[in-house]
């Protein structure tokens, strides 16, 4: 009998053991987790794994942002130059007129026409993802690159003969220091609730407002209401009395306008607005 409570108390003990180093594996877990690189979730349901480093790979982080901080610098008409924490930098809407000075990480491009996508990419780009299928289709895209998980939306477009072209522009959702911001690209059309779902909680977003080749005031200002991001950031108003005239609405609307003095801005969580807030920037070439 004295043998049976010996190896009862012996087993008790192991699985105590057990459970101790469980806890202790947890919280050396848990805290490698919670180190590694802020990727933000927009959708409600959304994949975004901890990104362990490869063999021999160091982090390197860009001493001119906090881990919180992405750095958004307007280069021209619906091309925005974005910079993570890690340094991973983005080109949206890249082509051969607006570009960045620097070769970006990765570049997106839309089909609309020649101001929204490039005929002569440059070589050094590691990642260009086209927001169109050149043959037709889809196209769909969701990578992860150091600290930002890139996806797109497709939606339509009108071809310069008043057809819809299927397919012919994406949105791009960029997700990285607990932010979510999107670039609508050239939209034409307002947003089903599949693509609201799948667009989730956008924090920032780049709105094309020129009120004539994209969506017109009345259908942008639903969409923008649809989203509800905490910032929209105008694009795309090259068209003379444009930026007035969103300017008007938006503040019919209740949104807080707000006039850059520079071309760039470094947002975060904890900086953005509590109330909705229109922020334009002027231009500020490569």
């Amino acid at each position: 009998m004295w043998q049976s409570i010996r190896c009862i108390r012996q087993a008790s003990r192991f699985r105590q053991g057990l459970d101790g180093i469980a806890v202790v594996l947890f919280t050396f877990f848990s805290a490698i987790l919670l180190a590694g690189p802020a990727l933000a979730i927009c959708q409600v349901v959304a994949d975004a794994p901890y990104k362990p480093l490869r063999p021999g790979e160091v982090r390197v982080w860009n001493a001119n942002l906090e881990p919180d901080q992405v750095s958004i610098r307007y280069i021209g008409h619906s091309t925005f130059e974005l910079e993570t924490p890690q340094g991973i930098r983005i080109a949206t809407d890249y082509n051969d007129i607006y570009r960045p000075f620097l070769p970006p990480t990765i570049a997106t491009m839309n089909g609309a026409h020649g101001t929204h996508y490039s005929l002569n990419p440059d070589p050094n780009i590691e990642h260009l993802l086209y927001g169109w299928n050149r043959n037709g289709g889809p196209m769909d895209h969701d990578i992860f690159v150091g600290d930002v998980r890139v996806r797109n939306i497709q939606t339509n477009i009108r071809g310069w003969d008043g057809e819809s072209r299927r397919l012919g522009n994406s949105i791009f959702i960029f997700e990285a220091a607990d932010l979510c911001i999107a670039h609508l690209g050239h939209l034409h059309h307002r947003l089903t609730e599949n693509d609201l779902l799948r667009l989730g909680q956008i924090d920032v977003v780049f709105a094309a407002i020129d009120n004539s080749s994209t969506l017109r005031l009345d259908s942008l200002m639903d969409v923008l209401a649809a989203i509800s991001p905490s910032m929209i950031i105008p694009m795309h108003f090259h068209f003379a009395g444009a930026l007035p005239a969103f300017m008007g609405r938006a503040t019919e609307q209740g949104y807080r306008i707000v006039r850059a003095e520079t071309s760039s801005v470094t947002v975060s969580r904890s900086t953005l607005p509590a109330e909705k807030t229109v922020y334009i920037m002027m231009p500020g070439g490569a």
